[in-house]
């Protein structure tokens, strides 16, 4: 009788619906992404970031539509990844929030490269 009782529980933990996670609102939105390899040649684009409730992340990067885009917070930490393309082959990026910064890496295989780059929140516009 124990054992069918904890085997009704976890039954009903499985079958209980996640919960939705509330997008945090720190990472959401534009931010001005330092791709500069040279810093007397400063070089920025935009990227904005959507978070939905389901995990899934829309947005642009890099004048590219996100896709499969994804975010999570754990460990302390809130992190998305997505494919971005040039048309010629995807990008994928991670990043993760640091502070008031984002912290992030995009990949090109069809390119061999990887970027390391920060973003910022954009200067205020008078």
């Amino acid at each position: 009788m124990f054992r069918n009782a904890i085997g009704l529980i976890l039954l009903a933990i499985a079958t209980v619906p996640a919960v939705a996670a509330e997008p945090p609102l720190a990472m959401q939105g534009e931010w001005t992404v330092d791709l500069s390899a040279d810093p007397a040649q400063p070089y920025t684009k935009t990227l904005v970031l959507e978070l939905q409730a389901d995990g899934t992340a829309t947005g642009s990067f890099y004048d590219s539509d996100i896709l499969a885009g994804r975010w999570k917070t754990d460990r302390g930490r809130t992190c998305v990844s997505f494919r971005t393309t040039d048309g010629a082959g995807p990008y994928h990026t991670a990043a993760c929030l640091v502070g008031d910064r984002i912290e992030g890496q995009t990949w090109a295989e069809h390119r061999n490269f990887l970027f390391n780059w920060n973003a910022a929140r954009p200067a205020a516009k008078p």
